[in-house]
């Protein structure tokens, strides 16, 4: 018989703490079966023992901190983080602390820094300082530790009490140091992102005793694909799929007093995180894809067949899952007219979460309201001054989008082209909520205000994105079928540096393929293609099934997987996307906080979904940092 996600939510995470890991890696959600009490085993005639002093190598450094006098910041820039790095380039991390939580002698050019217990900044000690480690790649670029110091960005974290620690790391593929052709090429890739920053964290625990924080207060956040990443350290803390890769690289594993070290994070944030991948391209048909009927959606061709059957195949995901919603009743999709699931509790869950995000802005925003759509290409987080950034924490916002449907929500025409060649959109005035809601109920009366009650009402989910949430990306938008992606990058490996991942959209090329070759721009390639990809394994010979799971934090937090309960997650959580946004479906965002809210531990869940905010640093108001500098202290609180 089936076990829920509460009645085995104990045994597993008992296991998690025990070391215990999965024992299969399935890409697909499957249900995991009660197993009775293992008997207990002999006691150990001794512990096994550890060597003291095989981390001793990634110890800091006390007397090599330098000083900021004008901002009284130390800092170190460049410090290893594991014995044995895949690349020299990449996996170092910088360390940023408030001056007062040290005292120092000079040492040379340098300062030899020890911890000062009395030392305090805003609310926090030298003993109770959180520490902010930002991913800072939305494409997963690879990122590299600051070589050079810079106070601009770190103000608000360092006077907020914040310990800052800026780690690099290796990005979505595999690379060359010093440059493609030369000697010293790395790996990259899934899960190798994820391994680099766990060996940071890791590395921070080590030096615990030198460095003035308290160890288990750990927040990550990022934006994009740096916000999947972000998900994933918050979901996959000690989790035995990373152990070889942990040991590969050298990573610490124990303290110079033998006790096991964690790289469970304290609270994980992210803006439009883009993960879960086993499930993405059919999320988004299913939300987006199934709702138009241009380009590769366009009658005849073969990719139109194929979004509907991910369309179908997401609903068939979503009913095995056990998604409940606040009051623990199950969330599932049911099949209207034409094979097309638009009814059902998750259905009316995910419309509700639209209702009452445009109620908020509708309720709460001042008019005139001025509305320019805004796309982020990649968000800058501060510490690496040769990065371009500013004060609320993005760079690359465009004031621009080549989708149809945003530039119809801002009811803005096409102006003329960047010099890039980049469309830009006109910003659109709006006087009042009245002139808000007609202009978007223009051709059809969709979306209806109570004032006096403040609600809104959406009459279909397909009706907010024919006109605001259009499908910017083709079928297939994540695993694409010529493997053009960064998606596809993401699961390369050393010898093949972009490869097909979906096991689902596989299956389905694979089963439809007699009906798929009736129709135009089909390939008999695509099967083999599909079916010789998913085969491939990397560096370590872990399959790609275990790789799509590894990167997917639901695997970890939902009972419908079998990783699910054993790993350590995180207790904060705080996830933000912008209503508009065309990059994902809002279900990867929607689906990861209904597993969170109903995983035992995890004590809050923000999810915040933004009206009239796209792809980028999202907030209802006020600036992403400092929005998410309160939210660090409010954890802190407890």
């Amino acid at each position: 018989m089936g076990c829920t996600r509460r009645g085995f939510v104990s045994l597993a995470s008992a296991a998690a703490l025990l070391g215990l890991s999965a024992c299969a890696q399935s890409a697909e959600p499957q249900v995991v079966e009660e197993q009775p009490p293992a008997p207990e085993e002999p006691a150990k005639q001794e512990e096994e023992k550890v060597d003291l002093k095989e981390f001793e190598k990634l110890a800091l450094k006390t007397d090599a901190w330098q000083y900021d006098k004008e901002n009284d910041v130390y800092y170190q820039l460049g410090v290893p983080y594991c014995l044995s790095p895949g690349s020299e380039s990449y996996e170092s991390l910088a360390i940023f602390v408030p001056g007062a939580y040290f005292t120092a002698k000079e040492h040379g050019k340098t300062f030899a820094c020890e911890i000062n217990e009395k030392g305090k900044v805003g609310s926090f000690t030298a003993k109770t300082a959180p520490v902010a480690m930002p991913i800072n790649s939305g494409t997963l670029s690879p990122q590299a530790c600051p070589t050079t110091y810079g106070y601009s960005g770190l103000k608000n974290y360092l006077e907020s009490g914040c310990v800052y620690v800026y780690a690099g790391f290796r990005g979505r593929s595999s690379g060359y140091e010093g440059g493609e052709g030369k000697a010293g090429a790395f790996s990259g890739g899934a899960p190798w992102p994820v391994v680099d920053l766990k060996a940071a964290v890791r590395f921070l625990r080590y030096n615990a005793a030198v460095l003035p924080f308290d160890a288990s207060r750990i927040f990550t956040f990022g934006f994009s694909m740096g916000g999947g990443v972000s998900t994933l350290m918050g979901t996959t803390g000690d989790s035995e799929l990373y152990a070889p890769y942990l040991e590969h690289i050298g990573a610490a594993t124990h303290d110079a007093e033998g006790e096991n070290i964690s790289d469970a994070v304290f609270g994980s944030a992210s803006w439009c995180p883009v993960t879960s991948f086993d499930s993405a391209d059919a999320s988004y048909e299913w939300m987006m894809g199934q709702y138009q009927s241009d380009g590769t959606r366009a009658e005849g061709a073969w990719t139109r067949e194929l979004s509907g059957d991910l369309s179908r195949s997401y609903a068939a995901y979503v009913n095995e899952m056990d998604f409940r919603d606040d009051d623990d009743q199950p969330l599932t999709l049911d099949e209207t007219s034409g094979e097309i699931y638009a009814d059902g509790s998750y259905y009316a869950y995910l419309l509700s979460c639209l209702q009452d995000s445009a109620a908020e802005f509708l309720a709460h925003t001042q008019f005139p309201y001025t509305y320019t759509p805004h796309h982020v290409v990649n968000a800058s987080f501060p510490g690496d001054p040769n990065l371009q950034s500013d004060a609320a924490g993005a760079s690359d916002v465009e004031a621009i989008t080549g989708d149809a449907s945003a530039q119809a929500a801002s009811g803005s025409k096409e102006g003329d082209k960047a010099s890039d060649g980049t469309a830009r959109v006109e910003s659109e005035v709006y006087d009042s909520q009245s002139d808000y809601v007609n202009s978007l109920n223009d051709d059809k009366n969709w979306l209806t205000f109570n004032e006096s009650r403040e609600t809104v009402r959406i009459t279909s989910i397909g009706d907010f994105v024919g006109r605001l949430k259009g499908a910017a990306k083709d079928v297939c938008a994540f695993d694409s079928p010529d493997r053009s992606t960064v998606e596809n990058q993401l699961f390369g490996v050393d010898d093949a540096g972009s490869l097909h991942f979906s096991k689902m959209v596989g299956d389905l090329i694979a089963s439809g393929r007699e009906k798929y070759a009736k129709l135009d721009g089909w390939s008999n390639t695509l099967v083999k293609d599909w079916s010789g990809d998913l085969k491939e394994v990397d560096a370590l010979k872990t399959s790609m099934d275990t790789r799509v799971n590894m990167f997917n934090p639901l695997y970890f937090v939902s009972g419908a997987y079998q990783g699910y309960g054993l790993a350590a997650v995180a207790p904060h959580w705080r996830i933000n996307s912008g209503a508009f946004q065309t990059d994902t479906s809002l279900c990867t965002e929607l689906n990861l906080a209904l597993a969170l809210k109903h995983y035992e531990g995890v004590k809050d869940v923000v999810l915040n979904l933004v009206w009239g905010r796209g792809h980028e640093l999202c907030e209802k108001n006020g600036s992403s940092e400092d929005n998410l500098i309160a939210w660090i202290l409010e954890c802190c609180k407890e």
